[in-house]
């Protein structure tokens, strides 16, 4: 009724409302994943990670490491054979992505083994005990180097590192380009780049061997959009893997969509080990290994008209996410190819978007993912335009 609508509206309208979580986070009464109490028997683990960016991986030997006073388990990329699957992958290419390198390394930091011991600390100095025979391979480290004939192919069974190309047409550029006054051109290059959020990741895994099921905690706060990429690599229906969240998260900025791999990893310890495992991260892992932004490299065409207008673009956009094509990617390429053309009233477009891997750590949504990189192209391209033509750049952007 219009007085009861009038009441509702009156109590929320015009009136500053106090976030829920508040009270928590200013009193320090939060409670973050780390906080939370573990199950009795919960092992800690600490993860070896690759020194190389490329390397084929020849051997480990973790007998050293499973004679140290309170160490449960070495899990390797065997038991990531055993009992997980690669992980879903975007693209049709034949790559494979592992919780654990099985046979080869592609970025400083990727997880080669895993130490499961009574405490961290325990966990940390068997680390050491690990031994890896590796044989260094080039590393291809930029767009450019990834295009290049010869170039060192980071997943042979693809045969080069270009693993997708895809072109798009609407509307007539052809027509347009022929008919325009001129053509302005642009080419820019937008770098990887990272948020930090202050909590880095955390995971605790439980395995319930009766039922082949999963109990997962970590703190990413949507963890269920990729809930199939999961349970698939864990070799079990959606149906026996649960996740949960901590009641508070120490920031995200979309980075920590990058913990589902380490919540299949400590699944996968949880397993072969037979009892919980809590995984926490450090900073310098989170720098070294957890995700970033997309490099791209984009050249832009348009047809133009004298007073400024904008007939057609022809777009190349070449996407760089790292060593693999980690899910929900190549949705950084992609989550905004309905707005190529930005606020701009442009009916013609041709682009081809193409995926290149590099030995760099995998990407991910860091904040705005694909946002950015396409804006900043299109934007220096509507600059271009007005410096070539002589006009008030607010006059080509109205």
């Amino acid at each position: 009724m219009p007085g009861e609508a009038g009441i509702g509206a009156s109590a929320f309208v015009g009136r500053s409302m106090p976030r829920v979580e508040d009270a928590a986070l200013l009193t320090g009464v939060a409670r973050y994943a780390d906080d939370l109490p573990v199950k009795p028997g919960t092992l800690h683990a600490a993860i070896l990670r690759s020194p190389h960016a490329h390397a084929e991986l020849l051997g480990i030997d973790t007998a050293a490491a499973l004679a140290v006073p309170g160490v449960a388990a070495v899990v390797t990329g065997a038991d990531a054979r055993r009992f997980a699957s690669p992980f879903l992958v975007g693209v049709r290419a034949p790559m494979e992505h592992w919780c654990l390198a099985i046979d080869r390394v592609r970025y400083v930091g990727e997880p080669v083994a895993v130490v499961l011991a009574d405490s961290r600390y325990l966990a940390e100095d068997a680390l050491d005990r690990i031994e890896v025979r590796y044989r260094p391979l080039p590393p291809v480290t930029s767009i450019a180097q990834a295009l290049e004939d010869g170039s060192e192919p980071l997943h042979p069974a693809v045969g080069s590192n270009l693993v997708n190309s895809r072109s798009f047409r609407y509307g007539d550029p052809e027509a347009a380009f022929a008919r325009a006054a001129r053509t302005v051109s642009v080419e820019v290059e937008y770098p990887r780049n990272s948020c930090t959020p202050m909590e880095c990741f955390v995971v605790l895994a439980d395995y319930d061997g009766a039922e082949d099921a999963y109990e997962v905690l970590s703190n990413f706060s949507g963890p269920f959009a990729v809930h199939p990429v999961m349970a698939k690599a864990l070799n079990v229906p959606g149906s026996r893997l649960r996740l949960k969240t901590p009641p508070h998260s120490g920031g995200s900025f979309g980075n920590k969509q990058a913990v589902f791999p380490y919540v299949v990893l400590m699944g996968l310890c949880a397993r072969v080990s037979g009892r919980p495992v809590k995984w926490v991260e450090d900073r310098l892992e989170h720098l070294m290994a957890a995700t970033s932004a997309t490099a791209r490299r984009m050249r832009i065409d348009a047809a133009v008209e004298p007073d400024g207008r904008v007939l057609a673009l022809w777009m190349e956009q070449t996407e760089d996410c790292g060593a693999y094509l980690r899910a929900p990617e190549p949705a950084s390429l992609y989550r905004n190819h309905g707005n190529l053309t930005g606020a701009y009233d442009i009916p013609n477009l041709a682009v081809t978007n193409r995926i290149v891997v590099t030995n760099k750590t995998p990407t991910g949504l860091n904040r705005g993912f694909g946002g950015g990189q396409l804006y900043y192209g299109l934007e220096r391209l509507m600059n271009r335009v007005a410096a070539e033509l002589g006009l008030d750049p607010l006059d080509v952007i109205r």
